[in-house]
């Protein structure tokens, strides 16, 4: 997790900002930048006089934080702090001496969207569909039943073919989101994916 330099802003209403942003050679996603307030919790030995030496150690904190919990269901999955904004009056935890200091700042989002075309990678292929991996988004299905006119071809390097193309481990595919649903438990969102329409299908 770290701070990141934008490359394009379009400014919408409310408290969030879109923008397209080039991941590898796979795709160019959506993003948005959300504002946002967490608790970060710093230790005794961390504290300091010195003001610039506990601003390092609240930025580090809220970065490892941000990475371990990896995404949200109102937000999504987030993938930078872009900005700083505040640091409140921290708050001494009577039983350790841990301090915690209310933080305010934002981060780069990615939220996956219903009709929205994504691009991504042939993760693994299963006789009954294909499962997709693109940026942070690690669980997004393509049913063989979304892909009519290909058929599954199993061995030792499965894939499902056409009279066109195929699709095989590590094939670039631009698909259309059906559906997702967030999953507690991991912490991730899971995706429905269809080929079928203009423009979609292997790279």
């Amino acid at each position: 997790m770290s701070f990141v330099e934008l490359s394009f802003i379009k400014p919408l209403k409310g408290r969030y900002l879109v923008f397209f942003f080039s991941v590898g050679r796979y795709s160019a996603m959506v993003f948005l930048e959300a504002e946002m307030s967490w608790n970060v919790l710093i230790s005794p030995s961390q504290l300091d006089r010195k003001g610039l030496l506990l601003r390092k150690a609240i930025i580090v904190r809220l970065l490892e934080d941000v990475t371990n919990r990896r995404a949200s269901k109102e937000h999504g999955y987030y993938v930078a702090v872009s900005q700083l904004k505040a640091i409140s009056e921290g708050k001494v935890r009577e039983l350790t001496g841990d301090v915690l200091f209310p933080v305010s700042f934002t981060c780069i989002t990615l939220k996956p969207m219903k009709g929205e075309v994504m691009v991504g990678h042939v993760d693994r292929i299963l006789k009954h569909g294909v499962f997709l991996k693109s940026g942070p988004v690690e669980s997004i299905f393509l049913a063989e039943k979304s892909m009519s006119d290909y058929k599954y071809i199993g061995g030792e390097n499965a894939m499902f073919m056409n009279d066109h193309s195929k699709l095989e481990k590590d094939t670039a595919v631009r698909f259309k989101v059906l559906g997702f649903r967030w999953m507690e438990a991991d912490r991730q969102f899971q995706l429905l994916a269809t080929i079928a329409g203009d423009f979609l299908g292997p790279l």
